[in-house]
This record gives C-alpha cells, structure tokens and sequence, in this order.
C-alpha cells in the first residue's frame, strides 16, 4: 500500500536518496538495506530514492535492483514513498527498468537525464515521454548536468511537464534564477536535489528535497521545510545556517562515500563501496568529523 500523496507534493516532503548496502565481500546486504530504510523513516523522511547515483546504481545488477525495490518496500512501503531510480542513456534499457521497478511495487520513478551521449533536447524529450508511457507510475525528472552533461533546456521542462504522469523534478542544476522560472511556467513540483539550496528552492517554489545529508540529519531538514512552509523564515534560515557545515562536509568528496563512511562509523548498514568508487581516506574521514561536528553530528 503507497503511502498518502497529493498533487503539490505527489512523493512527500522530505526524501532521501538512499546508499545500497554491501556486505563485506561487496555483495547486495539486503537485511541491511531493510534496516537502513526502517531507521531512515523512523528518523523523518516521507520518501526513499533507490537506485540513484547514491545508491551506487552504475554498479548494480537489473535483477539486484528489483531485489533492493522489493526489499525496501517491503520494510517501509506503507510508509514512505518509495521512488526507484530507472534512468540510463538507454531508453530502451530505462524502459525496461520502469517496467521491473513497477512489477517490484515502486510507488514511483526517477528518471536522470541520458549521460555520456549527450543528445539534443528533441531526443531528450523523447526519451523521457517514452518511459513515463511505458508504466502507469508517476514520474520525477532528474536534472544534473554535471554529471550528465546535457541540462534539460527551459523549453523541454515546459514540454515535459505537459505529459500526465511526468509531475516533478529534482533540480541538481545549481541555478535558483532557471528553476525560478521552471516552477512558474512548467507546472512540474520541484524538489531540490542539492541540500545547500534546499532553502532558497523553498523561497521560489519548491516543495521539498532529495536529500543526501537526510541519512544523517532529516529530523533537521524536514524541521526546515516544515518551518518554512508555514511561514516561518526566521527559523528555517537559523536551521540551513546550523546545517551548512553537514551540507559542505558531505559533498567535500562523492556523497556516497562520505556518506558510507558516516554510517559504518554510526554502525548504520552501509557497508564498502563498488569500483570504481572507493573508500574515504582517514584524512577525509577525520575532515568530515569536523565538518559534522560543526553542524551538530558527532560520529
């Protein structure tokens, strides 16, 4: 059973982009995986991303990937929004990705922009409408052209957002003035995909974020969006102010090696990392204990 959605916030608030678990031989820990969710939405978030570029998903199998969506939904599915990651520059792939991660129960898709391929904004568009029709899920769009090389363009977003089932965008784009313009002209429901502008996402129309710090301090993020979403800027800014060391120590490095390296040290199920990512040095493990430390987080 999926948990309760609406129109302005169809995957929740407060999500987190969730790290795959590995046993100690580098295989699927998928007790781990159950844990790490159950503890995840205990500790405030409505929603998990899994299979995301956190979730280590260049590096998973297909089938360990139905294996992890079943695994999650089955710890947490009635309550949280469970969100499988099925992008790849691939359509047909992805397509067949939609289609597995909707058979395993996933009350929803992210779906990133094709990387490496770098095709043009008609080929984007396709892309995208052809796996939102190959499911009856909704869809999140994924915007990182960072990692993709290929923003989606103003006029796509508008395009996009036209589809029935395509309703939201994590926005990694780093550029509030676009989104700005993006939420007032697309209709999508925008999520901030980069913690440090979670706020100022807010202040122009976001509902929320897909958060990589939410798997060390959601009770703290959700505090923030909830403050903010009832007028309470004062208290929303004191709480991005507090957190901006977390925010920065995550993501001195990949996010999902600082993050494993947080978790192991909490004793959390993490576990290591697959190649070509590996793990974080004791330099960067003592950095990000500073980093931590100084927003309130002590490993």
């Amino acid at each position: 059973m999926a948990p309760t959605s609406t129109p302005e916030t169809p995957f929740g608030r407060a999500l987190t982009a969730m790290v795959t678990p590995f046993t100690a031989d580098g295989a699927l820990d998928l007790d781990g995986a159950q844990r790490l969710a159950s503890h995840l939405v205990d500790a405030g978030n409505d929603g998990l991303v899994v299979n995301g570029t956190t979730g280590e998903s260049p590096t998973t199998s297909d089938a360990e990937k139905s294996e992890l969506i079943r695994a999650v939904l089955e710890a947490v599915g009635d309550r949280a929004h469970v969100v499988a990651g099925v992008g790849s520059n691939d359509t047909h792939h992805t397509v067949e990705l939609a289609r597995q991660a909707e058979a395993a129960g996933a009350h929803g898709l992210l779906v990133v922009t094709p990387y490496y391929n770098k095709p043009p904004q008609e080929g984007l568009y396709r892309h995208f409408t052809t796996v939102a029709d190959a499911t009856g899920l909704l869809v999140m769009l994924y915007d990182i052209p960072g990692r993709t090389g290929v923003p989606i363009a103003h006029e796509t977003l508008v395009r996009l957002g036209e589809h029935p089932r395509i309703v939201a965008n994590k926005d990694a784009k780093g550029d509030v003035a676009a989104a700005s313009r993006a939420i007032a002209e697309s209709g999508l429901v925008w999520y901030s995909g980069d913690d440090i502008l979670t706020l100022p996402l807010l202040a122009v129309g976001a509902v929320g974020v897909v958060s990589v710090a939410g798997h060390l301090v959601m009770p703290e993020i959700r505090d923030m969006v909830e403050a903010f979403v009832r007028g309470d800027v004062k208290k929303a800014t004191e709480i991005h102010q507090r957190l901006l060391p977390v925010f920065i120590g995550i993501f001195r490095t990949q996010g999902v090696i600082t993050t494993k390296a947080a978790l192991n040290l909490q004793g959390l199920p993490a576990g290591p990392l697959r190649l070509p990512l590996v793990e974080a040095t004791q330099a960067e493990i003592d950095q990000l204990r500073r980093d931590l430390a100084s927003g309130g987080v002590h490993l």
